[in-house]
């Protein structure tokens, strides 16, 4: 249980680092799913809260990214160079050129992601064309030529995270504004925290400071769906482990069953010199106890063996073209060896209960009238 509950908390743990290294610890959006118009106000009302280690707008749009060969529709995120660091972990993933924008009057800098390159079948240095939707709602009723501006690649992403990878690219804020025709208006604005773990904590902070026309979201309102899903994994594997736990603990009853039949005669006799019968209950339940701690400790010692042999030795790899991670990872977890160690505990006492009353309703004649 314990293996492979560590591999459980191992893949929540991998994807938990990848969706919290791009997502922000909080984002602020309008209520009304417009754009955000008075963001000043918003960053002035966050100044009194504690724990926030940076903060900045951002805008969200979806656009057409076209290249000589190929047109892929992709998301536009616009962002505060300056400040892209403290809230994501974008710059460490870039791994071929920098996460700089280098904006000129004719053409701006656009990072990309990985896979999205390689859909787009371009590379680093390259002129790439963005085109927006804006205004095209107009183009039953007249001719109208959709918004585009160049773009040099200035760098390449790998978030070990396939969607991201295909749909996410990067742009300057102003350039965003621009191009899709926002003003001064931005989608909403994130941040990070010191502590994450602080995160419905300050959210409620948030919402009572900001009011209504705001919707404060969480690292884990983001991927709701997605978290709610491992926790149910997580739980549902270790209740279909406890079972067979529970199954396992059967020997417990029938080792004990056949000691009380084996010992049949010295029980009758301590119940004819007087012992009475919670006496005899109390000495199987020891005994039942006693094979519960010895199994309970050489399990969490095993257990604790085979996981630290995969973190060291990779015994269990994975096949690198399909997954980003060379093994099965590990998260080894103190509350798993206590909660584990308590479920193998209560059901081996529990085992225990029926041989050790079967032994207290022996009677005494019966027992020892053939010896």
């Amino acid at each position: 249980m314990i293996s492979v509950l560590s591999v459980f908390n191992g893949f929540n743990k991998y994807q938990f680092d990848i969706l919290t290294g791009f997502d922000p610890h909080i984002r602020i959006d309008p209520d009304s799913g417009n754009s955000m118009t008075d963001f000043q106000g918003v960053l002035n009302k966050t100044g009194n809260i504690s724990n926030i280690k940076a903060i900045a707008p951002f805008t969200m749009n979806k656009g057409i990214i076209s290249s000589k060969k190929n047109s892929v529709v992709a998301f536009i995120k616009g962002v505060d160079e300056s400040k892209i660091e403290g809230l994501s972990d974008i710059k460490e993933k870039t791994f071929l050129g920098d996460f700089e924008f280098k904006d000129s009057d004719e053409t701006g800098g656009i990072i990309l992601g990985g896979s999205l390159a390689m859909r787009l079948d371009v590379k680093l240095r390259d002129t790439i064309s963005v085109m927006s939707p804006v205004g095209m709602e107009r183009a039953l009723t007249q001719i109208v030529t959709p918004k585009t501006m160049k773009f040099v690649i200035r760098g390449l992403y790998d978030s070990q995270n396939k969607e991201y990878n295909r749909y996410y690219s990067y742009i300057s804020m102003p350039k965003s504004q621009s191009l899709f025709e926002m003003g001064k208006n931005v989608t909403g604005v994130e941040m990070r925290l010191d502590d994450i773990s602080s995160s419905d904590a300050v959210k409620d902070d948030l919402e009572k400071s900001l009011g209504n026309g705001y919707k404060v979201s969480t690292w884990y309102n983001l991927h709701e769906e997605l978290y709610s899903v491992m926790k149910l994994e997580r739980k549902s594997a270790f209740i279909i482990l406890s079972l067979i736990i529970a199954v396992a603990t059967l020997s417990i009853v029938g080792s004990l069953t056949m000691t009380v039949i084996e010992k049949r005669r010295d029980i009758g006799i301590l119940k004819a010199m007087g012992t009475q019968n919670s006496s005899i209950v109390k000495i199987f339940m020891f005994e039942g106890v006693l094979i519960g701690i010895y199994g309970t400790v050489f399990g969490c010692l095993l257990g604790f063996a085979v996981c630290m042999a995969q973190i060291k030795l990779k015994m269990f790899p994975l096949d690198s073209n399909i997954y980003s991670i060379d093994a099965l990872p590990i998260d080894l977890r103190y509350a798993d060896f206590i909660y584990v160690s308590l479920c193998a505990m209560f059901l081996a006492v529990t085992a225990s209960l029926y041989p050790a009353l079967r032994a207290a309703k022996e009677e005494p004649i019966d027992a020892i009238r053939w010896e």
